[in-house]
Parts: C-alpha cells; structure tokens; sequence
C-alpha cells in the first residue's frame, strides 16, 4: 500500500516486510504482539498523498481508518463497501472529489462517517436515508449541490448531523429533521436555507447542539425551541428572522450557555427569563431590540461575553454587571443607553474589551477602571461623560486602542500614561482636557494616531514627542489658541501622513520638511507661526497687496458673470442628455450588502482617488476611505480587465466577467457572511449590473487565476483550488520578499519569480548574492534559517510544505522564543475541524 503514496516525511519508514504489521506505524491490531488481526490503520496528519487504498478492504477484521489531513485524492469507488466490518471512516482535509458513492450505507456496521473538507460535488444520494448504524456524518466544506434530502430524518441512530458551508440549492429544513431522535449536533451553517424554522425541531430531545446560522431563514423564532431542554448552544446569526424572542418557556432550557441571535430583523424586549439563565455568551448585536436591559443578567456567574450593539435599548445598564460574571467582551455601542458606566465591570479582573460608543452615558469614568490591567481595547467616545479621567487608567499596561472622543471629560494626560507601552491610537478629541501634554507621552513607542483636537491645551509641544517613531497622525488643531512655543523641529523625521496645528498659538519656524504650501492648511491660525509658506503670515506684505485687491475683486466677479451664462447655456443644451445618462448612470450599480450599512456605495466611489492608495496588487488597488460618520473602511478597486491601465474604468461602469463573473460574485457572497476573529469584515460589494464578457466570439470564458501574481502556489493553476497548503505557500514568498529584498515579480529575473530566483542563484552563486546586503551580517546564521523556512514553504508539491504551525514553531526556535500557547475556542460547541478556528465574534 505505501508504493501507491508520497512521502516525503518518511511515515512508513518502519513499514518493512522484516516486521510484523502490528508493529507499524499508526497500525493497531486485536491481540497484543505479532500475531493479532489489523483493526486500525491510523495515518492522521501523515503528509503523505496518492489514492485512497481500496487494498485495505483485504483486512477482514478492519474496523478504523483514518486519513485525516493529509492529500488523499482521486474519487472514492464502491469498492469501500468491502469493507464490511468497518466502523468509523475519516477522510477529511484531503483532496478527494466526484460524487459521494451511493453504495456507503452498505456499510452497515458504520458509524462515524467524515468527509470533511474535500471537493465532493453532486448530491447527497437518496440512499444514505438506509444507513443502519450511523452516528455521525460530516459533509462540511464540500461543493455539495441539490437539496438536504428529507431522507437523513430516516438514520434514526444519527447523533451528529454536519453538512455546513456547501452550495446547496435553495430549501427549506426539512421538517423530517425532527425523527432523529437521538441527534446531539445539528450543524447547518452556510447551507442556503430559507423559509421558517420548522417546529419539528422541537423534538429533539438529545439536542446540545443547534447551529442554524448564515442562512436565509425567516418567520419568528418558534417558542416550541425553548422545548430543548438539553440545549447548550444555539446559533441563528446573520439570517432575516424577524418578532419578538419568546416571552415565556426560557426557565425549561437550563442548559443552555451560548445564544447568538445577531445580525438578524427581531424586535421587542428581551426576556427577563432569558437572561435570567446562567447564560455564558450572549449575542444580540444588530436588530431592532428596544426597551431596558434586564438587570437580572447580573446574575449569571459565568457570562464571559455579551454583545448587544446597533440596537435601540434605553435606560442604564445593569448596576452590578460584571460584579459576579468573568466578563471578557462588553459591547453595547450603538444604543440609547443612558446613566453612569457600572463601576464592576471589570470586578473579576479579565475584562479586555469595553465598548460603548454611541450612546448617552453620563458621570465620570469608573474608578476601578484604573485596575483593570486586563483591558486592551476602550471606546467610551460619542457619549456624555464628564469629570476628570482617572490617573491610573492613562497608563494600563495592555490597551492598544483608547477612545474618549466626544464627551465633556476636563483635566489634564496623566503623568502614569508612561505606562501605557501597548496604546497605538489615542483619541480624546472633543472634551475639555486643559492643561500641558506630559513629557511621558514621548515614551509611547507603539502610539500609531494621537488625536486631541478641539481642547484646552496649552503650553509648548514637548520635546519628547518626536520619539514617536510609529505615529503617522498628529492632531492637536483648534485648543482654544492655547498651544505655544515652537514646533519641535524632529518632528519633521516622523513618518507623518496626517499632520494638524492649526487654530493655536504656536512660534517661529516651521520645521524645513513642512514649510511648503501644501501643508500651509497644516499650521493656519496660529499668528506667530512664519516659516517660509507664503501666505500663512497675516500681516507679512499687507501694504504691498492692497494695491491688488480691487483689481482681483474686478476680475472676479466678471469671471464669475461669465462663468455663469456660460454654465446656464451649457446646461440648456445638455438637460436632455443628462437625465436620460443619469437614468443609465443609476442602473449601472449594484449594492450587495452583507450587513447593516451606515453608507451608500456613492459615498465610496467618490472617494477612490490616488491620494488615499494605500496598497495594489495583481486584481486591484485597495484604498483607505474615511466615511462621513469618521469611520475607516478598505476598499477594494479591481482592475476593470486582466491588464492593469486599460482603458475600461470601475468607475464608469463597464467591468469585465474576466473580473466580475459568477465565481467572483459567489466568492464574495461568502467573504461577506463569514464573521471571525482573524478575517476582515466584508461589509458589502458594489458592481455593474451589466457584464461585457472579453470572449467576442461567444465561446467560453477564459478562466480567471485570482491572486496577486508571484504569490500564487503553482498548483492554483490546474485545481483552481486554494486550501492551508497554498496559503502556506504564499507566505513563503513573503519570508522571501523579506530576507532578499525583493519584490515577488521583477523585470531582472526575466521569466522567473522570486522563488525560482532563489533556487536558482543559491545554485549558481550561493547565498551571499540572494540576501538583502542591508540586512545585519551579524544575524547571518539566523537569516539563513528563516531563508530555509521560505523555501520549505514554497515547495513546488504541496505535500513537501510544513504546517502553519509547524512554521510558526521553526521562527519561533530561530529567534529562541517560547512556543506560544494555542489558546481553546472560547467556549464555542461548534465541532470545527481546523486546530486554529476561533468563534465568529464580531469587532466593532
């Protein structure tokens, strides 16, 4: 059997004819020694790749086999069904494709069936409603087309049901769900679902599990659910249900720990007699839900997360929340809430998040905030607080983000902000903090944007805050006339792309770097600030132009005279033209949202110029828009056909389907409904209604490589599929990019890329000439070893390439660093099958 494998790894190294197979790797027998029967064959995480072996089915006795995570491809054939004694079958994370095989419930002794992660297509066959033992069965990830067929109600011994993220057809739950009895998992996610939620539900007893989330359900959530007595979990996220929760029936579910209701259209109160279960994650973020938070959820001494911005609650919060939970996340952004912030949020000492913009809170800043070192990310901003902010809380330890915007909140940066190593932006604009910025705020080495505008500052801008080597926005316009002295001229070796002076009282010179009239909007209003920009002086060759004014003034307004008959001619002549081009100009856009948007999609267009690029690729320029509430979005502009510069513009609508086809709509469908920790929000997609397909002649498209090119894993070329080995792949290239300095695609390697340079020149002239001459020679040793990482991750067989986390274990033994500690799912009962998958919380 090892013949029909790759191994690169050298699994089977101890798989010889010399030995008994029972001595083998990851092969088990029934009798201890040499001389039982092969029951197992366990080649989990093996790196090896070839056809599944049919050749195992010769032992009579095998009960188990296994082959998850590796590259198993080819088809599955019916051949399987010979082994007869069979019992549990994984073959997830491989590359297996074709259609699921009708024969698998012959199998009559199965009972874990997992699919897991390959590329099955088709449907799921009538016949597998005939298995007879089958306990669970995992579909997920798959290209799993049709509908969920009302026959998996008929394996009556199913505990878990898992068939998420497939392409199935449009279709309701079917209601034969409700049969299964003995079902602990029920795992629908991302199945294109519609229609209500069917009672039917309701029956199942054994249930622990209810996942219905990323789906196009409707109708309210039935009252029969609160049946599930043995219920933990149940997520309904990102679907159109619309009503009220239920009133009544909560108090039956004691089990139940996690309930995520987000992103949906529900309305009314919230049951007291939901929160006043021991409740542990609570989502409710993003409908319509009004009234006063129940103050009983204080109660619950486990509630670890609770999320319930974008809604319409009013009144205060709980007084003793957090007093008796482990509270880690708070967000409440986006309500009516009004009152003091409960001072025991952070009482049991792990609260990293606190967010609460938007709202009406009032008082002053708790003073046991001042304690809580745990907190890495504050937003209080947008409210009515007052008072002075606590000195402590200027210097915790581990907040990055720390947002006191637009409140009334008076006295001066603590001294303690020294403190504050980790804080990248802070925004305090909009209050009345008076008083000098302490020298200790030079020592922020992380500060990335420091905004405080619109206060009452005063005094000279310390000399330390040139330090700030990370910041790239300064803002500190309109303080009431009060900053003073000189600029520090160091200021002008920052990396600065958002400066801001202006409306003060500063003097002298303005550093060499900035005196240029287009900064000159940078240091307006402040009367003793020279520099060499003409104009900013007011009183600097007043007497010399006076002479000018009249005559300017003149030629003004017959300018302005002429400029408007001229307009009112022009629009005579062109009225006809411009409605009937508006009337097109308004059909040619699509909007796809993925959730609530706060913007419109000409809010975006009207942004996409070259002064906010922030990056560009082989698809596209991404661009930094600030929108009109002072929020910051990516935007994505694809190129409008395979070459970059064609005439064609995004903008004026005419996009190729070399761009813009099915797939790519379907792929961003599916970016915008995926909600996790480590993925960036897709909020929506903005297209022409109308694709020009590149092919004149009417045949078939040309096939689009979607990728930035020099980073795309040469398989892509021919499976058209990308998995964790591709990406393993690309991030080799980055490793590359860093030790050679150089881009992935450059003119002086001719038809190579950046991989094969390498390869070729570590050939032909060794390793002085591929790394990047700036780099320290004293870390030579240690250079080389990340350069041998980027290349085992650019291994042109998939197969060849190490693991994520086998890389991130090898830099981290380069730079002798502690291997970091993976942390667990925080709680999530979701049976995910990748080691890193985290819980879908959402960032605000």
């Amino acid at each position: 059997m090892k013949l029909g494998f790759d191994d690169p790894d050298g699994f089977f190294h101890s798989w010889t004819g010399d030995d008994s197979p029972c001595s083998w790797t990851g092969v088990t027998c029934s009798e201890p020694g040499s001389t039982g029967s092969v029951v197992s064959v366990d080649l989990s995480n093996a790196n090896i790749a070839g056809p599944f072996p049919v050749v195992l089915c010769m032992l009579n006795e095998i009960k188990f086999i296994s082959f998850f995570n590796n590259s198993v491809n080819g088809s599955l054939s019916d051949e399987l069904t010979s082994c007869r004694k069979l019992e549990h079958l994984n073959l997830a994370q491989n590359y297996l494709t074709g259609e699921l095989p009708e024969s698998l419930p012959e199998l009559t002794e199965l009972k874990v069936l997992d699919l897991t992660g390959n590329n099955f297509s088709g449907e799921i066959p009538a016949s597998y409603g005939r298995f007879q033992s089958l306990e669970v069965i995992s579909l997920v990830d798959n290209l799993i087309s049709g509908k969920i067929p009302a026959v998996v109600g008929n394996i009556t011994t199913l505990k878990q049901l898992n068939l998420s993220y497939n392409p199935f057809t449009a279709g309701e739950i079917p209601a034969e769900i409700g049969r299964l009895k003995n079902l602990e998992v029920l795992w629908l996610t991302g199945c294109n679902l519609i229609g209500p939620i069917p009672d039917s539900l309701s029956q199942l007893g054994q249930l622990v599990d209810l996942d219905l989330a990323i789906n196009k359900l409707t109708g309210s959530i039935p009252s029969s659910l609160t049946e599930l007595r043995n219920v933990v979990q149940i997520e309904l996220y990102n679907n159109s249900l619309t009503g009220e929760l239920p009133k009544m029936g909560w108090s039956k579910m004691t089990s139940l720990r996690l309930l995520d209701v987000s992103m949906n259209l529900l309305t009314g109160n919230v049951p007291e007699e939901l929160c006043s279960l021991q409740l542990e994650s609570l989502n409710l973020y993003e409908n319509e839900f009004v009234g006063k938070f129940p103050d009983i959820i204080s109660n619950s001494s486990n509630l670890y997360e609770l999320r319930v911005f974008g809604n319409r609650f009013t009144g205060e919060l709980p007084e003793s929340l957090g007093k008796n939970s482990p509270l880690t996340w708070v967000d409440v952004s986006n309500n009516m809430f009004s009152g003091r912030i409960p001072g025991s949020l952070c009482d049991k000492g792990v609260l990293e998040e606190v967010l609460m913009i938007h709202n009406s809170f009032s008082g002053e800043i708790p003073g046991s905030f001042s304690k809580c070192r745990s907190l890495k990310r504050v937003r209080l901003g947008y409210n009515k607080l007052s008072g002075e902010v606590p000195v402590g809380f200027w210097g915790l330890p581990q907040v990055s983000l720390l947002e006191l915007v637009e409140n009334s909140l008076s006295g001066g940066i603590g001294k303690t902000i020294a403190g504050a190593g980790n804080l990248s932006t802070l925004n305090i604009a909009h209050n009345k903090f008076s008083g000098e910025l302490p020298d200790e705020i030079g020592f922020l080495d992380s500060l990335n944007e420091f905004s405080g505008s619109n206060n009452m500052f005063s005094g000279s801008l310390p000399a330390s805050i040139v330090n700030l080597e990370q910041l790239t926005k300064l803002d500190l316009h309109n303080n009431g006339n009060q900053f003073s002295g000189k600029i520090p001229v160091g200021l002008q070796n920052l990396r600065l792309n958002q400066l801001n002076l202006s409306s003060n009282s500063l003097t002298g010179d303005i550093p060499p770097v900035y005196a240029k009239k287009m900064y000159i909007t940078s240091f307006l209003g402040n009367p003793g600030l020279c520099g060499d920009i003409e104009g900013l002086c007011d009183g600097k060759n007043v007497t010399r132009n006076v002479g000018y004014i009249w005559l300017l003034r003149s030629i003004f307004v017959l300018t302005g005279c002429i400029l408007i008959v001229g307009v009112g001619w022009f629009f005579w002549r062109y009225k006809n033209f411009k409605k009937s081009k508006d009337s097109i100009d308004k059909s040619k856009w699509t909007l796809m949202s993925f959730h609530k948007l706060s913007f419109s999609e000409y809010e975006i267009l009207g942004a996409l110029d070259e002064d906010n690029v922030i990056g560009s690729g082989s698809s596209g320029k991404v661009y930094r828009v600030v929108l009109s509430n002072g929020d910051a979005v990516a935007v994505k502009k694809l190129w409008s056909s395979s070459k970059k510069g064609d005439d064609e513009d995004l903008e004026n609508g005419s996009v190729s389907t070399s761009v813009l086809d099915n797939g790519f709509e379907a792929e961003v469908e599916t970016l915008g409904k995926i909600r996790h920790k480590n993925i960036v929000r897709l909020w929506c997609c903005c297209s022409t209604r109308t694709f020009v397909d590149g092919n004149e002649k009417g045949g078939n498209s040309m096939s689009v490589i979607a990728g930035s090119c020099g980073y795309i894993a040469p398989e892509y070329a021919y499976t058209l599929r990308v998995n964790e080995k591709s990406d393993i792949y690309s991030f080799g290239v980055v490793i590359l990019e860093l030790v050679t300095g150089k881009l992935p695609v450059d003119p002086e390697f001719g038809e190579k890329d950046l991989v094969k340079w390498v390869c070729t020149t570590l050939d032909q002239k060794g390793v002085d000439v591929v790394l990047d001459p700036k780099l320290d020679s004293c870390f030579k040793e240690e250079i080389c070893k990340v350069l041998n990482v980027g290349l085992l991750c650019t291994s042109p067989l998939p197969i060849n390439r190490p693991s994520m986390r086998r890389v991130v274990k090898m830099l981290q033994e380069i730079g002798s660093v502690n291997p970091m500690r993976f942390v667990s799912k925080d709680g999530k009962l979701t049976p995910y099958y990748y080691d890193d998958a985290s819980d879908h919380g959402s960032v605000a």
